[in-house]
């Protein structure tokens, strides 16, 4: 007897709604970042439009609004289906749906204001991390019931993946997440230097493996078979790939981190890894070929397929290049390089764009019961978007490999060939130009494809309640001559488990020691806590996303040590909440900045970088000399400090604000001796005494 029951369609229509807006709103902030980096001029002399501001803004609004989005809107159309029931309860797919938007909508009125942890890609204030979990356990919630009132025995791959995506994400964006807070929207991160920079990348890489791969791993697993309909190419190759991604990716976070202060033994296991990691990728790529044979034919006239298999391609693309910049003599030439963010983007533009684009394609005339309005458009939107990826990425991949050879560079005598930093930086303007080029294409071929979709909508009536039967499912049937995964297919909550234990593993040897074992990060005995002048210069260091652009990480090369100076240590980093390594050298590494110039220098270079620098892409900071630094906060900084464990006496917060002032007044005069009128309690002032801080201790 078969059961009637409708699909929630109006869930999914407001997130495709929902993917294609955030989608054009971070490309568009991406754009301007792009333009930014050929002249300061698009800073717009504005301090929450500059690049260090909105570069976090692009980052998260792609990964969480554009893809979160697509992700859910995938979900809740593949899962009804594979499942045959509605979701559980529309209320939390409401829920789930309004409060995603509202995160998103508090990270673009925060992050440009500076509001930032300063951890990449975990940029977000607290209340706003925890407002993410708390909507992530909504959707984990929903799903989960929807699993358990199922009409279908078996759980489909995609599901898996799904499964998978939820326990992970959550463990990652908890664990990345503590901090101590000192005000409603500021915290320090709880934990500090090597160990911050190790919990960062466990939870940066495998956000990019878990967030941006592994749902759309599933959403691949259906979508495709769909739009060729065909059946998946292998389900043992399934298998294989869902278990060994889900227990090797964990691992790989540490190949962010090579020469770095990070152990040897952890950078080890992450190249390790990384490299295993190629295996399981390219055998997923290759079903999901695969699962388009006999339906060639179809990809040169259907668009939805020509997406879908240059999504495919280029995720196997970004997953052969992933292990290969893991080893260590090709890290150190890719490394803060453009180079990585070339890597980056054939993923997110390729890879998720491209998936996403061709899902939206394939969900509307459906949703809407009617032909896509125009197919010329759509195949018009995938060439633009074609191009715009080869336009984005060659010249980064250019540019990548002339950043590391002129950095690395020796004459004959022996002496830096290129040591003025600018000199890389001018040269890769032309480059940077046609990087905006290319993301300026891509952006027209996604408002193309909203004109695309808007018109198909009208020309169809939407049908929100899709109706559909199936049978019930038989409850306690014994299959006899089951593998052992077919077993494990009928039960989720033991695949829940299971996914727990395999991603919990390699986080737990990584990391546990790291923590643990005090030779890991020797202590250095003339490291001291930061002043709190140089603590609010480091504050406002990081509010203006210095560290975007900025590394503080001298690695032990000879051509980094002739430059930068001394190697680091990971000793000089105990007391950073959080570190400030970073992963890109838009401008020269910073951690022997302290005492290179002198505080007119700073100031200058602040107020006009051009001034100082000829050509430089650098934005100007003119109302740093303006705003005053709130002295009232300085205790409440010290207090979370001192619980996090930096050695700030007892009751001294008493006394900072009064140790701040003099050392503010010592700068102040320093700047009046150069003929610099500026108020002592300016956060210039306390920014200037941040930089020459850098890098002295270990000069004691």
């Amino acid at each position: 007897m078969k059961e009637q029951f409708n699909y929630d369609n109006g869930i999914v229509r407001k997130f495709a709604i929902a993917t294609m807006v955030w989608g054009a709103v971070g490309m568009l902030v991406g754009l301007i970042a792009a333009l930014q980096m050929v002249s300061p001029v698009f800073n717009f002399l504005t301090d929450f439009l500059t690049f260090g501001r909105i570069r976090p803004l692009h980052t998260n609004a792609v990964i969480f609004a554009f893809v979160g989005n697509g992700i859910f809107m995938g979900v809740h159309y593949s899962l009804q289906r594979l499942l045959k029931t509605r979701m559980w309860s529309d209320l939390l797919s409401n829920i789930n749906f309004w409060g995603w938007q509202l995160i998103i909508l508090s990270a673009v009125l925060t992050l440009p204001f500076g509001f930032t942890s300063g951890k990449e890609y975990a940029e977000l204030a607290l209340p706003i991390d925890i407002a993410i979990a708390l909507i992530w356990v909504v959707w984990g919630v929903n799903m989960f019931m929807t699993i358990f009132n199922r009409r279908e025995r078996h759980l489909y791959v995609a599901i898996w993946f799904f499964i998978g995506t939820f326990v992970t994400v959550a463990m990652l964006h908890i664990v990345n997440s503590f901090a101590m807070p000192f005000s409603f929207l500021h915290s320090y991160s709880w934990y500090a230097g090597v160990q911050d920079a190790l919990v960062q990348w466990w939870y940066g890489h495998n956000a990019v493996a878990f967030f941006l791969t592994t749902p759309y791993l599933g959403l691949m697993y259906y979508f495709i078979p769909k739009a060729a309909n065909r059946p998946v190419y292998s389900y043992r190759l399934s298998i294989i790939h869902f278990w060994a991604l889900l227990f090797i990716y964990i691992w790989a976070g540490p190949h962010h981190l090579l020469y770095t202060a990070l152990p040897d033994w952890a950078q080890a296991l992450g190249t390790a890894f990384s490299v295993m990691l190629i295996a399981p990728s390219w055998g997923g790529m290759l079903n999901g070929l695969l699962t388009l044979r006999g339906a060639w034919d179809r990809v040169r006239e259907d668009a939805v397929l020509k997406f879908m298999v240059v999504a495919v391609t280029a995720y196997g693309m970004a997953t052969f290049e992933g292990p290969m910049l893991s080893l260590k003599n090709v890290n150190a030439l890719s490394h803060y390089t453009d180079w990585t963010v070339a890597h980056v983007h054939i993923g997110a533009l390729g890879w998720n764009g491209f998936l996403t684009f061709g899902m939206l394609y394939w969900l509307f005339p459906r949703m809407w019961n009617t032909k896509l309005f125009s197919t010329k458009l759509a195949n018009t939107h995938f060439w633009l978007g074609t191009l715009g990826i080869l336009f984005y990425a060659l010249p980064m991949y250019w540019a990548g490999f002339t950043q590391s050879l002129m950095w690395k560079e020796f004459t004959a005598e022996g002496f830096l060939a290129y040591p003025n930093f600018l000199e890389t930086v001018t040269q890769l303007k032309p480059l940077y130009a046609l990087r905006a080029f290319g993301g300026a294409i891509y952006l027209t071929g996604v408002i193309i494809m909203i004109y695309n979709l808007i018109k198909t909508a009208k020309s169809g009536v939407f049908e929100a309640n899709e109706p559909a039967e199936a049978p019930a499912l038989e409850k306690n049937v014994s299959i006899k001559g089951e593998t052992w995964h077919r077993a494990l297919e009928r039960r989720p909550v033991q695949m829940l488990v299971f996914s727990l234990v395999a991603v919990s593993i390699g986080g737990i040897i990584e990391i546990i020691p790291t923590f643990l074992i005090q030779s890991n990060v020797p202590t250095i005995a003339a490291v001291q806590p930061y002043t709190p002048l140089e603590l609010e210069g480091r504050d406002i260091y990081i509010k203006e996303g210095c560290n975007n652009c900025h590394s503080q990480m001298v690695r032990p090369f000879r051509s980094e040590t002739e430059r930068y100076g001394e190697y680091s240590k990971a000793g000089e980093f105990v007391y950073d909440h959080p570190h400030l390594w970073g992963s890109k050298r838009t401008g020269p590494d910073l951690h022997r900045i302290g005492g290179k110039y002198g505080d007119s220098w700073h100031y200058n270079h602040m107020y006009d970088p051009g001034s100082i620098s000829p050509g430089t892409i650098m934005p100007s900071y003119p109302w740093l000399i303006e705003r005053t630094v709130d002295s009232s906060v300085t205790p409440k900084k010290i207090n979370a400090m001192r619980t996090l464990g930096v050695p700030y006496s007892e009751n001294y917060e008493n006394q900072a604000v009064a140790d701040m002032q003099t050392q503010a007044n010592a700068i102040a005069a320093n700047l009046r001796k150069e003929g610099i009128e500026v108020l002592p309690e300016t956060e210039i002032v306390a920014l200037i005494a941040y930089l020459q801080r850098l890098g002295t201790d270990i000069k004691k």
